[in-house]
């Protein structure tokens, strides 16, 4: 199996651990970031509130997507980030750099490779995630998507390609920012263990991919978060004036909501996600880890 096939089939495993421990705490997040102001008192009175009024199952409202799509993304994510890592350390070993194999990677390298993998994965997670919160935020009695298909069939029917790709200008400033932060923590923690105890990668504790990609995910949202929010307001938002349509562009967005709601506006569903973050993204690096391990 070739190296980016097994890069691939990890990121797939981590993927799926992410969307399966992350999605009753995303759909709370989502929920809280696109209501109006003063809907909800806090993340327990939104939770309630759905578990209530739509069943547990609503939690997962929306899963299907994120399950196909985010199991790609990460795949991609993954697979970008080490086919970057090993151009580097390449480019490392030429010079006598970095170590055995150049493996030994700058911050500066990490980060880029992290960039890379953010912007590689934008062009799938702009349209899962825009599906994904469509569905999550549609009303339970009267929803006018019947799933993830029906929606994307109705989106490319009445407005094409860019409908799928809305709010993709605020993902790709995401993901990019983001991934570049997230996977320099992870990796420069993995290395700090690495060069401590002088072992090889497959020879850390199964626990602490946990905790690396615990601190990773606080490290992404600390730096994320708003941007988040409005990528979520853009993909919630009306096609047109017709349906709705709030926004005229992203900076419009910002520009809006900064006028109308104020600075808590962006910072609105922080809760869930910091409560979410360690264990989705510790699940992440675990199953990604651990699949790697597996595959050689």
């Amino acid at each position: 199996m070739s190296k980016t096939v097994k890069d691939l089939t990890a990121g797939t495993a981590g993927g799926i651990a992410q969307v399966l421990v992350g999605q009753p705490f995303d759909i709370v997040k989502v929920r809280m970031q696109t209501a109006p102001k003063g809907t909800y008192s806090g993340m327990v009175h939104c939770a309630g509130g759905i578990l209530r009024n739509e069943g547990p199952l609503a939690f997962y409202k929306g899963t299907l997507t994120p399950l196909l799509g985010i199991g790609v993304c990460v795949s991609i994510q993954f697979g970008a980030l080490e086919y970057a890592k090993r151009l580097f350390a390449a480019q490392n070993s030429a010079f006598g750099l970095g170590g055995e194999g150049g493996k030994n990677l700058t911050g500066s390298q990490l980060f880029t490779s992290g960039v890379f993998a953010g912007l590689a994965n934008s062009v799938v997670s702009g349209p899962v995630e825009h599906i994904r919160i469509r569905l999550q935020t549609q009303s339970n009695t009267k929803p006018l998507y019947a799933g993830p298909w029906d929606a994307i069939r109705k989106i490319y029917t009445g407005h094409g390609v860019a409908g799928l790709y809305k709010g993709q200008v605020a993902t790709l400033i995401r993901e990019a920012s983001g991934y570049g932060i997230y996977f320099l923590v992870y990796e420069k923690l993995v290395q700090r263990e690495m060069a401590t105890k002088g072992i090889r990668r497959d020879q850390i504790s199964p626990v602490n991919p946990i905790l690396y990609g615990a601190a990773a995910g606080y490290a992404l949202w600390a730096v994320i978060y708003p941007i988040d929010m409005i990528k979520s307001r853009m993909q919630t938002d009306g096609f047109s004036p017709a349906t709705g349509q709030k926004y005229k562009s992203t900076l419009d967005c910002v520009r809006t909501v900064w006028r109308t709601e104020g600075i808590g506006a962006f910072t609105r569903g922080l809760g869930p996600t910091l409560i979410r973050s360690p264990f989705a993204n510790g699940a992440t690096f675990l199953g990604f880890e651990m699949a790697m391990r597996v595959l050689d």
